[in-house]
């Protein structure tokens, strides 16, 4: 009877096993096709031209990318300087003032309804409460929605964080006298600093590929602009538009813009998985 129930478990487990590797081996050539499509078209379309020169005029031309490139790069930096305070420091008293808090209960609660709506709804909240009421789009705008997908991430990964650290340790710094906020911040954020960087990090990688929100808050602009109160040009949003235009040129800068961002996301990645981590074991 005991051999019986051994031969069905081990069956069982293989049938397992095998399943399991026909769904990450059918994963993994979904994930290798993409990646070959996209290298293949996107180091075509990677030259010098493209991050010197502007996005060409319908039907024309040559052209780069460099308007929709700086403008990125204008919003997803100031959207890290917002993202960074707001979702450190509210991670930071959900974790170590929050335990009896409803305060604390009601922004968990908002925190995870943030992190679960699509990113479309986020930008026509801006587009109403901002882009309607000064009657034009800019990227003042933009960032305001970016930073409404960063801050929950960076919110969440920092109480997560901070959980884990050993609670020996803050009762040790509160037996040499030291305050509460004192060693909230320089006890236990010190201690979880590569796991909230890691978060904001993987925050950034996100809202780097955010299409949705942009076209309804900081839209397009065909020039090289770095006014923040205009329409700026961003890389989602042009590749969201060249890839559908029928000009050949445009879907070649899509194609470059699309792995230049693909590119982006894979460093952000690494760097938070493998450069951070090695400091937390070191």
């Amino acid at each position: 009877m005991d051999l019986k129930i051994y031969k069905r478990r081990q069956l069982t487990n293989r049938i397992g096993l095998t399943l399991s590797m026909l769904a990450m081996g059918l994963g993994l050539f979904v994930l290798l096709w993409i990646l070959f499509v996209l290298f293949s078209n996107g180091l075509a379309a990677l030259d010098w031209a493209m991050f010197t020169q502007s996005t060409p005029a319908p039907g024309s031309e040559g052209g780069g990318l460099a308007n929709a490139i700086m403008g990125s790069l204008m919003m997803v930096l100031i959207t890290a300087f917002v993202s960074t305070p707001i979702g450190i420091f509210a991670g930071v008293y959900l974790a170590e003032y929050g335990d009896q808090s409803k305060t604390a209960e009601l922004t968990r609660f908002v925190t995870d309804i943030m992190l679960s709506a699509p990113s479309i709804v986020l930008g026509l909240f801006v587009y109403a409460i901002l882009v309607a009421q000064v009657h034009h789009f800019s990227g003042w705008a933009g960032s305001l929605a970016l930073s409404l997908i960063a801050v929950p991430v960076v919110v969440r990964t920092t109480e997560n964080m901070l959980r884990l650290v050993p609670g020996s340790l803050r009762e040790a710094a509160f037996a040499l006298g030291a305050p509460r906020w004192k060693v909230a911040t320089f006890v236990t954020l010190r201690a979880a600093k590569s796991g909230v960087m890691t978060g904001l990090l993987l925050a950034l990688a996100r809202i780097s590929g955010e299409t949705a929100p942009l076209l309804f808050t900081a839209l397009n602009n065909q020039f090289f602009s770095t006014n923040m109160n205009a329409p700026m040009a961003n890389l989602p949003v042009v590749i969201f538009q060249f890839a559908m235009s029928p000009y050949d040129n445009w879907v070649r800068l899509a194609w470059g813009g699309a792995l230049l961002i693909t590119l982006t996301v894979l460093v952000l990645n690494i760097l938070a998985r493998v450069f951070f981590r090695d400091k937390a074991l070191s």
